[in-house]
């Protein structure tokens, strides 16, 4: 299936035919990842937000007491003498 590229603004877009969103599993308004891969530009349908699940995996961290800093604290001989 071809599409062309048409001006928008100072970007260009293209249309989408049904078919393929349909085949995505993607709606109108939905958020789509963009990138080049071989010459070719993939887009692929953004399922969750970037940080899905992160609360969650902070909650299993701490009930299973593993949310302890992996640094320890430190720092530089000379951090006392320093003035803001």
């Amino acid at each position: 299936m071809r599409t062309a590229l048409r001006k928008m603004g100072n970007s260009a877009g293209m249309i989408v035919p049904k078919a393929i969103l349909n085949e995505l599993g993607s709606a109108i308004g939905e958020e789509l990842d963009l990138k080049v891969d071989g010459g070719r530009l993939v887009a692929a349908p953004v399922r969750g937000g970037l940080r899905a699940g992160w609360a969650e995996a902070a909650q299993a961290l701490a009930e299973a007491g593993d949310d302890m800093p992996v640094w320890p604290d430190f720092a530089n001989d000379e951090d006392g003498a320093l003035r803001w």
